[in-house]
């Protein structure tokens, strides 16, 4: 048998440097591909979708990202990604005694909300029709804070104290606080803006 004949299912064997020329022809193409924009309209009756989307706090670092893809006018730092993908976007900041996403969604006064992991379980369970589009956070963390006093120790040492919550606070953490440590409403203080503590 000669091992240089000629076969019908010859392997095709590809010096270095053809590998090193064909995979650089292939890499540059992608990455012009990849860069040039495609989604660009073709034609003049391209739609542009108006969107309200709700943050849910006054406005601060995670929320960023959907500030900085607003529309670049008036900002060094915008991207205007969202004009690209033919999205018209309002942001709506949220706030302390704001009602929940659900009630924001249902009502019509945003298309989006950037709510809370609890307010979609609860919607689910009252059979509310909400999708949840994406979980940006992995966890959604609360604190309590009081003033320096030996008699607080624990949770359940701030039983029948006054505590100052948001009004997220009805559907996330303050059910639970109710049912594991006695807390009543009656000591529910709505919060207005937290000062800054530093």
């Amino acid at each position: 048998m000669n091992p240089s004949s000629p076969s019908s299912t010859a392997i095709h064997r590809l010096s270095r440097r053809n590998f090193i020329q064909y995979g650089s022809i292939w890499i540059g193409s992608s990455v012009i591909a990849a860069c040039t924009n495609s989604n660009q309209p073709s034609n003049s009756n391209y739609r542009v979708d108006k969107i309200t989307f709700g943050t849910n706090w006054i406005a601060q670092a995670e929320h960023g990202g959907f500030n900085q893809a607003m529309s670049t006018t008036g900002c060094a730092y915008a991207t205007g990604i969202y004009k690209d993908y033919g999205l018209d976007v309002t942001l709506k900041m949220g706030g302390p005694q704001l009602p929940s996403g659900t009630q924001l969604l249902m009502g019509g006064v945003v298309d989006f909300f950037m709510g809370y992991g609890m307010d979609a379980v609860n919607a689910i369970a009252q059979g509310i029709p909400r999708i949840t589009v994406a979980a940006i956070f992995q966890k959604d963390p609360r604190c309590l804070i009081a003033h320096l006093n030996p008699a607080i120790k624990t949770l359940a040492n701030l039983k029948g104290k006054p505590i100052y919550v948001s009004a997220s606070a009805n559907i996330t953490y303050w059910p639970l606080l109710e049912a594991k440590y006695g807390f009543t409403d009656d000591q529910k203080l709505p919060t207005t803006l937290i000062p800054l503590l530093f």
